[in-house]
């Protein structure tokens, strides 16, 4: 692995770390909000990483490393916890809780969006002959911008990835509990219990959740550059 990627894999990883952390402190605090204090009192309100990082030591720190020297792509996952009978007595609250996540992650992929438009109005960023993942746009000069473009196109990237994959209806990811919020109360009661009692199942949810990312994300993510740059792509 050589200097660039080193220096890619930190800005990523800066990314990882920001997108992951605002994800979890917007679940814990419209937990709070909506009377459930169990993230609150373990620090999880917060947006300084350290909470996050002791809840999930090996997901936020050790996975993603190794995952990004060994394969050269930066996984990892993070979690606040909650009162699951809060949830099951609050249905529509625990459903508005599970969307706070994916939305604050679309959040920081439109801060991702104006910090780009500035960066193009201003000539500090020009339009990409080609996009992958850390390039969505680039840099029209040596130096700062080069960080600056790496840094808002991991942002923009990861957060449309984070925000799609887990607005997934899979349990146990965010879509199941917030499908919650279209259904009648008893309806997302139950569901919401048939999703605690499958929970040693967790595992093959995911594995099914990223089967069915595989086919839907590239879409998704020729969407999201369409709404970014127009009829560029």
């Amino acid at each position: 692995m050589d200097q660039d990627q080193l220096a890619l894999g930190a800005l990523w990883y800066v990314v990882f770390l920001l997108s992951t952390t605002c994800h979890e402190a917007a679940h814990a605090l419209v937990a709070k909000l909506g009377g459930d204090l169990t993230a609150f009192h373990g620090g999880q309100v917060s947006l300084h990483p350290l909470p996050h990082i002791r809840r999930e030591p090996f997901g936020m720190v050790l996975f993603p490393i190794l995952s990004f020297v060994t394969a050269g792509w930066m996984m990892g996952w993070a979690s606040a916890p909650y009162d699951p009978q809060w949830s099951l007595r609050y249905p529509r609250r625990s459903a508005i809780m599970a969307l706070a996540g994916p939305a604050a992650n679309l959040t920081l992929a439109l801060v991702a969006a104006v910090g780009i438009h500035l960066g193009l109005a201003f000539v500090f960023f020009r339009p990409p002959e080609f996009v992958r993942f850390a390039q969505i746009v680039q840099p029209a000069s040596a130096g700062a911008a080069e960080a600056a473009a790496a840094v808002l196109s991991i942002l923009f990237s990861l957060n449309i990835l984070l925000a799609a994959f887990n607005l997934l209806p899979v349990p146990p990811l965010d879509g199941w509990s917030a499908a919650g919020l279209f259904l009648p109360e008893a309806a997302a009661r139950r569901m919401k219990l048939w999703g605690f009692q499958a929970g040693a199942f967790s595992l093959l949810g995911l594995i099914v959740a990223w089967q069915l990312f595989g086919r839907i994300y590239p879409p998704i993510f020729h969407f999201s550059l369409r709404a970014l740059y127009g009829s560029f792509f």
